[in-house]
């Protein structure tokens, strides 16, 4: 057993009571020796996804003492056909670990006939980094504000239904009644992009994180100009971007209190809750361990990535409480998206 991993058996024990921690981590640590674990993303592996699953692949492995931790890229439906595979074919022991879209339960309470899939069938390991969603548009287009948008027709870019870059525009138009046309097919953030950058498309709805790690550039050189940001707070990126609940109308905010669960699920990490729980508690005290990694913080750095970890239990908790949304705010967020389809 690596030093490494020595070090990961004693976090485990903290997770644990009594004499029967050491036990515990030990058993864990030799279930993962010498074994090959498999990180599933629905995305393309040049995104956030990609290089966050990536980064913590690479440091995860030494922590756990396996002999590989790979990235399976499964791109399709923004995150549903992954996340559909993950749930019913994927391992259940621990050597199988899912980053979900971040649209996870939204999608489970909206397209329940889609999504094949329990969130709360996920016991949550930890999330490394969370991030406001931002819409924003060539500049060329002369949009200035989202206001315009509600007499201009653009397109913006999506992957999928089961994306935010399908999911949030789709409100705009209902909610703020703008005039979006969304393009679906698009395979992965960087795709959109491109298509942004070719004038395939006008704009897209993306992860703060995706637009900053990709192209900050273009804010700089006001090649694009930010319109719209959701999240609890406005992001450290676009402080002065307006956010979408101080747009809507009142009876229309706890839809966008039900859609920013998005956030807190961010780039997160969990398992099937079939998962031996001694494997549970290995997996988030290595992943811990790994977020306040200087090297790891710095890998992180080099893609462009800020490193704002975030507990299991935590994004447990928002999981449970999203899940418990009144019907009446689901029917009204499930007839905006058929109108936008």
């Amino acid at each position: 057993m690596t030093r490494a991993t020595f070090r990961l058996a004693a976090i485990a024990s903290a997770f644990v009571v009594g004499g029967a921690a050491a036990a515990t981590a030990q058993s864990a640590a030799d279930f993962y020796k010498g074994k090959s674990v498999e990180i599933y993303i629905g995305y393309g592996v040049g995104g956030t996804y990609g290089k966050s699953a990536t980064a913590m692949a690479n440091h995860l492995k030494p922590r756990i003492g396996a002999d590989s931790v790979i990235v399976k890229s499964m791109p399709g439906s923004g995150g549903l056909k992954m996340t559909n595979y993950y749930a019913n074919v994927a391992p259940k022991n621990g050597l199988a670990i899912i980053l979900p879209p971040d649209t996870l339960v939204v999608t489970q309470l909206l397209k329940p006939k889609a999504a094949k899939y329990n969130s709360s069938d996920f016991t949550w390991l930890g999330a490394i980094v969370r991030v406001n969603s931002l819409a924003a548009i060539r500049s060329d287009t002369g949009v200035k504000s989202w206001k315009d948008m509600t007499t201009k027709a653009v397109n913006f870019g999506s992957s999928g239904v089961g994306s935010q870059t399908f999911q949030l525009p789709a409100l705009y138009n209902g909610l703020l009644g703008t005039k979006i046309k969304i393009i679906k097919g698009y395979r992965g953030s960087r795709k959109m992009l491109l298509a942004v950058e070719q004038g395939e498309v006008a704009g897209v709805n993306l992860s703060s994180l995706a637009w900053v790690t990709d192209r900050k550039d273009w804010f700089d050189k006001k090649f694009v100009t930010p319109l719209i940001q959701m999240g609890p707070s406005p992001s450290a990126h676009f402080p002065n971007v307006p956010r979408f609940r101080d747009l809507v109308k009142a009876d229309d905010r706890p839809i966008v209190d039900f859609m920013t669960s998005l956030v807190t699920i961010g780039r997160s990490f969990a398992v099937p809750k079939e998962t031996p729980k001694d494997r549970i508690d290995f997996l988030s005290a290595a992943m811990a361990d790994v977020a306040k990694d200087p090297k790891f913080i710095a890998d992180m750095k080099k893609s462009k990535l800020s490193v704002t970890y975030s507990s299991g239990p935590s994004i447990q908790k928002v999981i449970a409480e999203t899940l418990k949304t009144p019907p009446a705010v689901i029917s009204k967020v499930q007839e905006l998206f058929d109108r936008a389809s």
